[in-house]
């Protein structure tokens, strides 16, 4: 059985349950639902759903390319195209088969245009649009990072505001999710995301060549291999300490840790390709030195969200999201921060951390309900490969020179 076939199976499984779920709610229901269907393609994965307003997943599916990828080293974006084009059609009406729902009986259709890979945003915003056209429907374009922020009101019952965290393979931020489509972008990476970092560390690692992790994505494979490593072999100073913000910086920790691992590999007399001896070290102590970066920037943002009043003083919550938020070390940590920080932290479950069609759907219904940005006619409607989350204030943040302090628990925290 191949992927496609594979990752089909699951969702129709998943469908089947979240329709079990939906009708033991109310069968005698009267009112008209909003239904809504989410198309995601913004980088590698093919993803669709239909989702209620009431919340209920009906259908969805997912083709991921990770194996593909895996193969080339990396994600190449004409292969991601190709494999977005071949599979588009399949996963959209899997989704729409498994929910029982016909596209007639849609509310609207939502889809990613913005940010990602312009090829891959280019093939779902296509597709989009033929099924826009030929059954008249209303089209919501969605941001990729507002989508990921509020799954969690999916999976939670969470009022604005609240502070969340993006983490993931391309993006890196900072914000306070006033209301739907009304965020304030209190920092963000000013080179790569961490996710991105990670990937290149594991392949300078030559990480697929290890025995345990020869299937593993690079991320998945750091953190794996940083279970059994000592982080205290490898010292990695903490990037952008001089400035008092909420911008994050992985690109000069990832040099430093490339100059680590070709000292290594010249102290032990292998060369590059070779797996070193000391490869489990390594990955502890990158992964360490990345969760305590991503820790001291979310505990400034908290501190000037409360000094500002942008945030409860009490009840406020830390939502922490997207890709990277998987990796458990890092997840402890944010989750040990918020605790000591009278915050409640909420992730959503791990499969909606990645891509995928639901939170598209989901964000979809949340404008639907608001009446924000539901376009009935698409003329002149672009994909846009960089696209800023909400109003920058990020340079307010650096006014304030907030201090974070220096304790003990900062590195306790991420242990």
């Amino acid at each position: 059985m191949n992927s496609l076939a594979k990752s089909l199976l699951k969702s129709v499984r998943r469908g089947r349950s979240a329709r079990l779920r939906s009708s033991s709610a109310g069968s005698g229901e009267q009112r008209a639902r909003s239904l809504v269907l989410g198309i995601e393609t913004s980088c590698d994965d093919t993803g669709a759903a239909v989702v209620d307003d009431a919340g209920c997943v009906l259908g969805e599916a997912l083709h991921c390319q990770n194996q593909v990828h895996l193969q080339t080293g990396g994600i190449i974006p004409v292969v991601a195209q190709r494999l977005h084009r071949e599979n588009i059609e399949q996963v959209v009406q899997e989704a729409l088969r498994v929910s029982g729902v016909s596209v007639p009986e849609l509310s609207a259709i939502a889809t990613t245009v913005k940010p990602g890979l312009a090829l891959s945003l280019g093939v779902g915003l296509q597709y989009s649009l033929s099924l826009v056209n030929r059954y008249q429907k209303p089209f919501i374009p969605i941001h990729h990072m507002e989508a990921h922020a509020l799954t969690i009101r999916l999976t939670h019952h969470l009022d604005f505001p609240f502070l969340v965290l993006l983490l993931s393979g391309g993006h890196c931020l900072l914000a306070v999710a006033q209301g739907v489509s009304d965020f304030l972008l209190l920092g963000q990476s000013i080179d790569i995301a961490p996710g991105d970092m990670l990937d290149k560390v594991a392949r300078r690692l030559s990480l697929r060549k290890h025995p345990e992790c020869q299937s593993m994505a690079g991320g998945k494979a750091i953190e794996h291999l940083a279970q059994s490593g000592d982080l205290e072999r490898l010292t990695l100073p903490l990037p952008m300490k001089q400035y008092r913000n909420c911008n994050f910086s992985f690109c000069g920790m990832q040099n430093l840790v490339n100059n680590a691992i070709a000292h290594k590999e010249k102290e032990e007399g292998i060369q590059e390709g070779e797996i070193l001896s000391c490869a489990q070290d390594i990955a502890a102590a990158t992964q360490h030195a990345v969760a305590v970066h991503i820790i001291q920037k979310t505990y400034r943002a908290m501190l000037f969200c409360i000094k500002n009043s942008i945030l409860p003083s009490k009840n406020a919550a830390l939502v922490v999201s997207g890709g990277v938020a998987s990796n458990q070390y890092i997840r402890k940590g944010l989750q040990n921060l918020a605790d000591a920080n009278d915050f409640a932290f909420l992730c959503p479950p791990p499969r909606l951390c990645t891509d995928n069609g639901i939170m598209i759907a989901w964000n979809g219904i949340e404008r639907l309900r608001a009446g924000l940005g539901v376009l009935h006619s698409t003329d002149g409607i672009r994909y846009e490969p960089k696209a800023p989350l909400g109003i920058d204030i990020s340079k307010r943040v650096e006014e304030d020179s907030i201090k974070v302090p220096r304790l003990k628990e900062i590195r306790w925290l991420a242990t």
